[in-house]
């Protein structure tokens, strides 16, 4: 079960910001107008493959910082995380095959398909072009973007005997932190690495995996600035899941677009826990309206994918995704 919920939660994730990924910039208007009245809900094909963005590649790397660690601690993982993303820049900007030591030691920069660019956001490559070593303890800028919580789902994977649980929510924080200075740019990292923890090893309900995050960020992080003003959106992303008069593009009218951490984190918590059973449901609410789709698709398929396993994600989101295999590896490893 474990082997199948770490796989479903990056399988989930991708598929998520794949199926957004094609309107990603698009109004809902416009979306209904090339789709249908229900939008976009098969993937758009490009030689054969559903294409990801950086939100994919990013989560990947991710996942390699933490299995390239050299010791398991969080300073160890932190230090993985980091070096990981000085590698995933480098297949922005230069070519395959790089041919240097680094290149040898990473398996990432091995997979030609990674050498791409999917719209990368500028915090993200301003900051790991500047080092990539952002804090909580001192930020490297004021940005609460959406680029610290679309790639940190594998830190909630880590099994608890690798990392303690409030080390894990604090490593989710501060792999954000390295980017996105803003504490609405990293709490949100946080309460996804947790809930995704409590869903793939704690078997909790979505309900039960947000309550308990929320409650480790107001322990963690008591003086947060916004800490009341995320718990208060959060809250009412649940809330309104839960009133099945209120439709998703009613709800996101209050939770926003998702272009910014705390925003895309609720819309993909809303349609998580609006359609907890039903990953199809969740992924066509997550990724059509006005805002970022690719990355409230990409969390709200991580949340998804962690809850439900690899096996309950439709095949059509899953044979044709790009990076396929690299995501089962990853999730089986760090499942190991």
């Amino acid at each position: 079960m474990i082997l199948d919920r770490c796989q479903g939660c990056l399988i989930g994730g991708a598929a998520g910001d794949a199926l957004g990924y094609e309107i990603e910039f698009d109004r809902l208007r416009e979306i209904v107008k090339r789709y249908g009245k229900e939008g976009i809900t098969e993937y758009e094909l490009h030689n054969g493959k559903a294409l990801v963005s950086d939100d994919t590649q990013m989560t990947l790397f991710t996942a390699e910082g933490l299995l390239l660690a050299e010791e398991s601690s969080f300073a160890g993982y932190r230090a993985g995380i980091r070096r990981a993303y000085m590698d995933w820049i480098r297949t922005q900007y230069e070519h395959f095959p790089l041919q240097d030591a680094q290149a040898a030691h990473s398996k990432l920069l091995r997979i030609p398909e990674l050498f791409a660019w999917r719209a990368p956001g500028n915090t993200c490559l301003s900051a790991i072009e500047g080092g990539c070593d952002g804090s909580v303890a001192e930020p490297v800028n004021q940005s609460k973007g959406c680029g610290g919580v679309m790639r940190v789902a594998p830190i909630g994977l880590l099994s608890p005997d690798k990392l303690p649980e409030d080390e894990a929510d604090r490593l989710g924080a501060e792999a954000a932190a390295l980017t996105h200075g803003h504490d609405l740019g990293y709490l949100p990292a946080m309460v996804l690495v947790h809930m995704v923890r409590k869903l793939v090893y704690a078997d909790m309900t979505m309900h039960e995996a947000a309550e308990s995050a929320i409650a480790a960020m107001e322990r963690l992080y008591p003086k947060a600035k916004h800490l009341k003003d995320l718990t208060k959106l959060l809250g009412t992303a649940v809330k309104l899941a839960d009133d099945p008069k209120i439709t998703p593009v009613k709800a996101y009218k209050t939770l926003g677009e998702g272009w910014v951490g705390d925003e895309a984190l609720a819309v993909a918590l809303f349609c998580a826990v609006r359609y907890e059973e039903d990953f199809d449901g969740a992924m066509i609410a997550s990724v059509n309206h006005d805002g970022d789709s690719d990355s409230t698709g990409a969390v709200c398929g991580n949340l998804l994918g962690a809850r439900l396993g690899l096996n309950a994600i439709p095949q059509k989101y899953i044979l044709d995704l790009e990076l396929r295999s690299t995501l089962m590896q990853m999730g089986a490893s760090l499942a190991g």
